[in-house]
């Protein structure tokens, strides 16, 4: 049965919302602190990346480590993640997008990443070959991704163990400590991959009526 289709058109815009320029970008998801976010524009210098936390006291801590190492290539946004996307991203824009141990939803299954109809617009964001990175270190959850991603998204992934000297998040860290098993998806958008979504401009701010 076909996923119900995301009503974008619904989102308002998140407060303090500044739009984007169109060129490429890679985001996070739910940086918490910043620990990967600052490592990866470190590390891939030439790379933009916004990373987006909804939890003010870990995006103030994310902000204040990015003010001390400065990397010019590193966007830190306060906001939910859903309407911000909407709002500020243009179709196939993403070359990345990073979701390292997001909230495994353990009582609202529907409000895990793969089984949202959000994830078709996620999708549409999507450059063609450009990939979604989603990390967890709960086995039941990677696997109901790998199933949706195979089943319902018919899109090709690569199943990973990560490796134990990872260090990516403070979370990985605290998981692999323990000797918990953390594996992660590398979701790949494929040639001529078609959503609902591919024609939908940004909104960029300009709250949309919302029928009653």
């Amino acid at each position: 049965m076909p996923i119900r289709q995301f009503q974008a058109q619904r989102m308002h815009a998140p407060r303090d919302f500044q739009s984007i320029s169109p060129e490429a970008v890679c985001i996070e998801v739910g940086a918490g602190k910043g620990k990967h976010a600052l490592l990866f524009t470190k590390t891939h210098p030439d790379t933009q990346l916004i990373a987006i936390e909804r939890t003010r006291e870990k995006f103030l801590a994310m902000q204040k480590q990015h003010g001390i190492e400065g990397q010019a290539n590193l966007q830190t946004v306060h906001a939910d993640a859903l309407p911000w996307i909407v709002h500020a991203l243009y179709p196939e824009q993403v070359e990345q997008f990073f979701i390292l141990y997001p909230n495994p939803e353990p009582h609202n299954p529907a409000q895990r990443w793969v089984n949202m109809p959000f994830f078709e617009f996620l999708l549409s964001r999507l450059k063609t070959g450009g990939t979604i990175t989603l990390a967890s270190n709960i086995p039941a959850y990677i696997e109901e991704a790998e199933q949706q991603a195979e089943q319902l998204w018919k899109l090709p992934f690569i199943k990973e163990v990560i490796a134990q000297d990872s260090a990516r998040t403070h979370f990985e860290i605290k998981y692999l400590e323990r000797g918990e098993l953390c594996q992660q998806l590398i979701i790949t958008k494929p040639e001529a991959y078609v959503t609902r979504f591919d024609d939908f401009q940004p909104l960029q701010g300009q709250n949309a009526s919302i029928a009653e």
